[in-house]
Protein backbone atom coordinates (compact mmCIF):
# COMPACT_ATOMS: atom_id res chain seq x y z
CA UNK A 1 0.00 0.00 0.00
CA UNK A 2 1.28 3.80 -0.72
CA UNK A 3 2.68 5.30 2.21
CA UNK A 4 0.83 8.19 1.20
CA UNK A 5 -2.40 7.13 2.04
CA UNK A 6 -1.75 6.27 5.13
CA UNK A 7 -2.22 8.32 8.63
CA UNK A 8 0.93 9.39 9.82
CA UNK A 9 0.34 7.71 13.01
CA UNK A 10 0.25 3.82 12.00
CA UNK A 11 3.85 4.84 9.66
CA UNK A 12 5.37 5.84 13.03
CA UNK A 13 4.00 2.94 14.48
CA UNK A 14 5.49 0.45 11.77
CA UNK A 15 8.59 2.54 10.94
CA UNK A 16 11.04 2.20 14.24
CA UNK A 17 13.05 5.09 12.70
CA UNK A 18 10.19 7.73 13.41
CA UNK A 19 9.29 6.55 16.86
CA UNK A 20 10.33 8.24 20.22
CA UNK A 21 13.57 7.94 21.50
CA UNK A 22 11.76 6.01 24.69
CA UNK A 23 10.15 3.71 22.72
CA UNK A 24 12.82 2.83 20.72
CA UNK A 25 15.05 2.16 23.50
CA UNK A 26 12.60 0.13 26.17
CA UNK A 27 13.33 -3.06 24.71
CA UNK A 28 17.58 -2.64 25.18
CA UNK A 29 16.84 -1.60 28.82
CA UNK A 30 17.17 -5.41 30.39
CA UNK A 31 21.05 -4.88 28.07
CA UNK A 32 21.64 -2.04 29.27
CA UNK A 33 21.30 -3.79 32.85
CA UNK A 34 23.58 -6.22 32.05
CA UNK A 35 26.22 -3.93 31.18
CA UNK A 36 25.61 -1.73 34.38
CA UNK A 37 26.03 -4.96 36.24
CA UNK A 38 29.16 -6.10 34.04
CA UNK A 39 30.71 -2.48 34.69
CA UNK A 40 29.77 -2.50 38.72
CA UNK A 41 28.23 0.95 37.71
CA UNK A 42 24.54 2.32 36.61
CA UNK A 43 26.42 4.97 35.28
CA UNK A 44 28.99 3.35 33.42
CA UNK A 45 29.38 5.27 30.52
CA UNK A 46 30.43 8.64 32.84
CA UNK A 47 34.13 7.86 33.01
CA UNK A 48 34.52 6.85 28.95
CA UNK A 49 35.25 10.44 28.23
CA UNK A 50 36.29 12.48 31.58
CA UNK A 51 37.48 15.46 29.18
CA UNK A 52 33.68 16.03 28.55
CA UNK A 53 31.25 16.62 31.29
CA UNK A 54 29.50 13.43 32.87
CA UNK A 55 31.35 11.66 29.78
CA UNK A 56 28.61 13.67 27.12
CA UNK A 57 25.57 12.00 28.52
CA UNK A 58 23.78 15.13 29.44
CA UNK A 59 24.53 19.01 29.98
CA UNK A 60 27.48 19.42 28.52
CA UNK A 61 29.11 22.56 27.16
CA UNK A 62 29.46 22.48 23.07
CA UNK A 63 31.52 25.39 23.36
CA UNK A 64 33.98 23.27 25.85
CA UNK A 65 34.05 20.50 23.80
CA UNK A 66 35.10 22.58 20.53
CA UNK A 67 37.66 23.88 22.58
CA UNK A 68 40.06 20.70 22.92
CA UNK A 69 39.79 20.11 19.20
CA UNK A 70 42.08 21.35 16.32
CA UNK A 71 41.49 24.23 15.15
CA UNK A 72 42.30 23.33 11.63
CA UNK A 73 39.01 21.32 11.87
CA UNK A 74 36.39 24.00 13.13
CA UNK A 75 34.45 26.24 11.38
CA UNK A 76 34.16 29.63 13.09
CA UNK A 77 32.35 30.04 15.79
CA UNK A 78 31.91 32.22 18.90
CA UNK A 79 30.14 31.86 22.32
CA UNK A 80 27.77 34.42 23.66
CA UNK A 81 26.21 34.36 27.28
CA UNK A 82 22.51 34.97 27.35
CA UNK A 83 21.07 38.20 27.63
CA UNK A 84 23.90 39.62 25.89
CA UNK A 85 23.20 42.65 23.98
CA UNK A 86 22.29 42.76 20.05
CA UNK A 87 24.89 45.38 19.69
CA UNK A 88 27.39 43.74 21.50
CA UNK A 89 26.86 40.06 19.62
CA UNK A 90 26.43 42.07 16.20
CA UNK A 91 30.23 43.33 17.29
CA UNK A 92 31.39 40.09 18.13
CA UNK A 93 30.31 38.86 14.97
CA UNK A 94 32.30 41.68 12.95
CA UNK A 95 35.37 40.53 14.97
CA UNK A 96 35.09 36.68 14.43
CA UNK A 97 34.49 38.02 10.03
CA UNK A 98 31.19 35.72 11.04
CA UNK A 99 28.83 37.09 8.13
CA UNK A 100 24.95 35.74 7.18
CA UNK A 101 23.85 33.05 6.92
CA UNK A 102 24.93 31.57 10.34
CA UNK A 103 24.31 28.73 12.41
CA UNK A 104 23.17 29.64 16.01
CA UNK A 105 22.17 26.48 18.54
CA UNK A 106 22.29 26.60 22.57
CA UNK A 107 25.34 25.79 24.12
CA UNK A 108 23.84 23.23 26.01
CA UNK A 109 21.14 21.36 23.80
CA UNK A 110 19.88 18.10 22.54
CA UNK A 111 18.25 16.74 19.27
CA UNK A 112 17.92 20.20 17.56
CA UNK A 113 16.29 21.84 19.26
CA UNK A 114 16.60 25.58 19.14
CA UNK A 115 19.36 25.41 16.52
CA UNK A 116 18.50 27.59 14.00
CA UNK A 117 20.17 29.05 10.36
CA UNK A 118 20.08 32.51 10.22
CA UNK A 119 20.20 35.03 7.72
CA UNK A 120 19.71 38.46 8.97
CA UNK A 121 19.78 40.88 11.70
CA UNK A 122 15.96 40.52 11.79
CA UNK A 123 16.32 36.74 11.92
CA UNK A 124 19.15 37.05 15.11
CA UNK A 125 16.49 39.76 17.06
CA UNK A 126 13.49 36.65 16.56
CA UNK A 127 16.38 34.40 17.83
CA UNK A 128 17.29 36.19 21.05
CA UNK A 129 13.29 36.68 21.93
CA UNK A 130 12.87 33.11 21.92
CA UNK A 131 16.59 31.51 23.44
CA UNK A 132 16.56 30.57 27.24
CA UNK A 133 20.32 29.79 27.38
CA UNK A 134 24.04 30.49 26.60
CA UNK A 135 24.29 29.86 22.86
CA UNK A 136 27.15 29.87 20.10
CA UNK A 137 27.38 31.21 16.73
CA UNK A 138 29.09 29.45 13.30
CA UNK A 139 29.76 30.30 10.52
CA UNK A 140 27.17 28.22 7.44
CA UNK A 141 29.68 26.10 6.07
CA UNK A 142 28.54 25.55 2.44
CA UNK A 143 30.16 22.02 1.71
CA UNK A 144 27.55 20.14 0.35
CA UNK A 145 28.48 16.76 2.33
CA UNK A 146 27.66 15.99 5.90
CA UNK A 147 28.82 12.99 7.83
CA UNK A 148 28.25 11.85 11.48
CA UNK A 149 31.64 9.78 12.15
CA UNK A 150 31.70 7.53 15.16
CA UNK A 151 35.13 7.65 16.59
CA UNK A 152 36.20 5.01 19.82
CA UNK A 153 39.51 3.84 20.81
CA UNK A 154 40.03 1.84 24.29
CA UNK A 155 42.37 3.37 27.10
CA UNK A 156 44.95 0.58 26.88
CA UNK A 157 45.65 1.13 22.96
CA UNK A 158 47.48 3.75 20.84
CA UNK A 159 44.63 4.35 18.28
CA UNK A 160 41.59 4.13 17.16
CA UNK A 161 39.04 2.89 14.69
CA UNK A 162 35.87 4.71 13.29
CA UNK A 163 32.51 2.54 13.75
CA UNK A 164 29.79 4.29 12.24
CA UNK A 165 29.58 6.31 9.07
CA UNK A 166 26.22 8.14 8.50
CA UNK A 167 25.60 11.10 6.10
CA UNK A 168 23.06 13.00 6.25
CA UNK A 169 20.08 13.99 3.07
CA UNK A 170 18.47 16.92 3.92
CA UNK A 171 14.70 17.16 3.60
CA UNK A 172 13.69 18.82 0.59
CA UNK A 173 11.60 18.93 -2.29
CA UNK A 174 11.79 19.27 -6.50
CA UNK A 175 9.53 21.72 -7.98
CA UNK A 176 7.37 20.77 -10.66
CA UNK A 177 6.20 24.43 -12.07
CA UNK A 178 2.61 23.38 -10.67
CA UNK A 179 2.45 22.41 -6.84
CA UNK A 180 2.88 24.65 -3.90
CA UNK A 181 5.13 23.60 -1.26
CA UNK A 182 2.68 22.29 0.99
CA UNK A 183 1.52 20.15 -1.64
CA UNK A 184 5.07 19.47 -2.63
CA UNK A 185 5.63 17.99 1.13
CA UNK A 186 2.12 15.98 0.66
CA UNK A 187 3.90 14.11 -1.74
CA UNK A 188 6.66 12.50 0.54
CA UNK A 189 5.85 10.69 3.59
CA UNK A 190 8.85 11.91 5.77
CA UNK A 191 7.63 15.34 4.82
CA UNK A 192 4.65 14.98 5.73
CA UNK A 193 5.72 14.41 9.56
CA UNK A 194 7.23 18.23 9.25
CA UNK A 195 4.31 20.15 8.11
CA UNK A 196 3.46 21.48 11.51
CA UNK A 197 7.13 22.55 12.32
CA UNK A 198 7.54 23.93 8.63
CA UNK A 199 4.54 25.91 8.21
CA UNK A 200 5.66 27.59 11.75
CA UNK A 201 8.96 28.45 10.35
CA UNK A 202 8.24 29.44 7.14
CA UNK A 203 4.70 30.84 7.53
CA UNK A 204 1.91 30.55 4.63
CA UNK A 205 3.44 32.68 2.60
CA UNK A 206 6.77 29.83 2.26
CA UNK A 207 3.71 27.31 2.28
CA UNK A 208 2.21 28.38 -1.12
CA UNK A 209 5.30 29.46 -3.06
CA UNK A 210 4.91 27.47 -5.91
CA UNK A 211 8.80 26.19 -6.91
CA UNK A 212 9.77 26.23 -10.79
CA UNK A 213 9.78 23.02 -12.48
CA UNK A 214 13.31 21.21 -11.73
CA UNK A 215 14.52 23.39 -9.06
CA UNK A 216 15.28 21.21 -5.57
CA UNK A 217 15.16 23.45 -2.36
CA UNK A 218 16.49 22.61 0.83
CA UNK A 219 13.43 22.65 3.75
CA UNK A 220 15.50 22.30 6.43
CA UNK A 221 19.38 23.13 6.76
CA UNK A 222 19.97 21.41 10.27
CA UNK A 223 20.98 17.63 9.70
CA UNK A 224 19.18 16.33 12.57
CA UNK A 225 16.84 13.01 12.23
CA UNK A 226 13.93 14.89 14.32
CA UNK A 227 13.91 17.88 11.42
CA UNK A 228 13.25 15.53 8.96
CA UNK A 229 17.02 14.76 7.82
CA UNK A 230 17.43 11.10 6.08
CA UNK A 231 20.08 9.24 7.29
CA UNK A 232 22.62 7.02 5.24
CA UNK A 233 24.50 4.22 6.21
CA UNK A 234 27.85 4.67 4.69
CA UNK A 235 29.72 2.20 6.55
CA UNK A 236 31.16 1.82 3.03
CA UNK A 237 33.60 4.01 3.21
CA UNK A 238 35.26 2.71 6.56
CA UNK A 239 38.91 1.55 5.78
CA UNK A 240 42.60 2.53 7.31
CA UNK A 241 42.67 5.53 5.67
CA UNK A 242 39.82 6.79 7.68
CA UNK A 243 40.57 5.76 10.64
CA UNK A 244 43.74 6.83 10.48
CA UNK A 245 42.28 10.71 9.61
CA UNK A 246 40.23 10.40 12.83
CA UNK A 247 43.24 9.30 14.74
CA UNK A 248 44.95 12.26 13.77
CA UNK A 249 41.65 14.28 14.87
CA UNK A 250 40.86 12.95 17.89
CA UNK A 251 44.60 11.55 19.88
CA UNK A 252 45.06 15.51 20.65
CA UNK A 253 41.48 15.60 22.56
CA UNK A 254 43.31 14.70 25.91
CA UNK A 255 40.95 12.07 27.46
CA UNK A 256 38.40 11.29 25.13
CA UNK A 257 37.60 7.78 24.16
CA UNK A 258 33.98 7.67 22.07
CA UNK A 259 31.81 9.92 20.64
CA UNK A 260 30.56 11.41 17.36
CA UNK A 261 31.76 14.03 15.34
CA UNK A 262 29.24 15.67 13.66
CA UNK A 263 30.87 17.42 10.58
CA UNK A 264 31.18 18.37 6.84
CA UNK A 265 33.32 17.82 3.95
CA UNK A 266 33.77 18.92 0.95
CA UNK A 267 34.61 15.77 -0.86
CA UNK A 268 34.83 12.25 -0.19
CA UNK A 269 38.57 12.68 -1.34
CA UNK A 270 38.90 15.02 0.79
CA UNK A 271 37.62 13.08 3.82
CA UNK A 272 40.24 10.50 2.93
CA UNK A 273 42.94 13.16 2.75
CA UNK A 274 41.98 14.81 5.74
CA UNK A 275 41.00 18.56 4.72
CA UNK A 276 38.26 20.35 4.24
CA UNK A 277 37.14 19.30 7.21
CA UNK A 278 34.66 21.26 9.51
CA UNK A 279 33.39 19.84 12.81
CA UNK A 280 30.42 21.40 13.77
CA UNK A 281 30.12 19.33 17.15
CA UNK A 282 31.40 16.91 19.32
CA UNK A 283 28.95 14.31 21.28
CA UNK A 284 30.45 12.01 23.86
CA UNK A 285 28.75 8.67 25.03
CA UNK A 286 25.22 10.06 24.36
CA UNK A 287 26.32 9.68 20.98
CA UNK A 288 24.59 6.95 18.56
CA UNK A 289 25.49 5.67 15.45
CA UNK A 290 23.23 7.24 12.82
CA UNK A 291 23.55 4.29 10.41
CA UNK A 292 20.77 2.38 12.38
CA UNK A 293 18.77 4.80 11.62
CA UNK A 294 19.13 3.87 7.44
CA UNK A 295 15.17 3.51 6.27
CA UNK A 296 16.83 0.14 4.76
CA UNK A 297 17.83 -0.86 8.06
CA UNK A 298 15.73 -3.56 10.16
CA UNK A 299 14.84 -3.19 14.13
CA UNK A 300 17.24 -6.04 14.41
CA UNK A 301 20.20 -4.92 12.86
CA UNK A 302 19.44 -1.58 14.42
CA UNK A 303 19.47 -2.87 18.15
CA UNK A 304 22.41 -5.18 17.56
CA UNK A 305 24.47 -2.07 15.94
CA UNK A 306 23.48 -0.29 19.08
CA UNK A 307 23.91 -3.32 21.47
CA UNK A 308 27.89 -3.37 20.26
CA UNK A 309 28.16 0.22 20.89
CA UNK A 310 27.20 0.01 24.82
CA UNK A 311 29.45 -2.94 25.13
CA UNK A 312 32.20 -0.81 23.59
CA UNK A 313 31.27 2.19 26.12
CA UNK A 314 31.09 -0.02 28.70
CA UNK A 315 34.58 -1.97 27.71
CA UNK A 316 36.41 1.31 27.89
CA UNK A 317 34.49 2.06 31.33
CA UNK A 318 35.77 -0.93 33.14
CA UNK A 319 39.58 -0.12 31.84
CA UNK A 320 38.79 3.74 32.98
CA UNK A 321 37.88 2.37 36.41
CA UNK A 322 41.02 0.26 36.95
CA UNK A 323 43.33 3.16 35.84
CA UNK A 324 41.46 5.41 38.76
CA UNK A 325 38.81 7.34 37.06
CA UNK A 326 35.43 6.84 38.56
CA UNK A 327 32.38 7.43 37.30
CA UNK A 328 29.49 9.85 38.20
CA UNK A 329 27.46 9.10 40.98
CA UNK A 330 23.55 7.96 40.23
CA UNK A 331 22.85 11.28 42.61
CA UNK A 332 25.08 13.73 40.83
CA UNK A 333 23.85 13.03 37.35
CA UNK A 334 20.33 12.84 38.36
CA UNK A 335 20.58 16.10 39.86
CA UNK A 336 21.75 17.43 36.35
CA UNK A 337 19.51 16.48 34.81
CA UNK A 338 16.93 17.73 37.12
CA UNK A 339 18.21 21.41 37.33
CA UNK A 340 18.21 21.26 33.10
CA UNK A 341 14.54 20.64 33.01
CA UNK A 342 13.71 22.34 36.19
CA UNK A 343 15.32 25.68 34.05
Amino acid sequence: MNNLRLPLWLIKLTHFEYWTWWMFYIPLLPYWLFQAIRTRSLTFFTNADPCIDYGGFFGESKMDILRQIPVEYLPKTIFIPLGTPLNEILDKLIQADLVYPIICKPNVGERGTQVEKLYSNYDLIKYLENVTEDFIVQEFITYDIELGVLYYRYPDQPSGYVSSVTRKEFLSVVGDGKSTVEQLMQQSTRARFQLTSMRKRIGEMGMNEIIKAGEKRILEPIGNHCRGTKFLDNNFLINKQLHDVFNKIALPIEGFHYGRFDMKVKTIEDLYEGKNIRIMELNGVSSEPGHIYDPKNTLWAAYRDLARHWKIIADISIQQQKRGIKTVPVSTLWGVVREHFKN
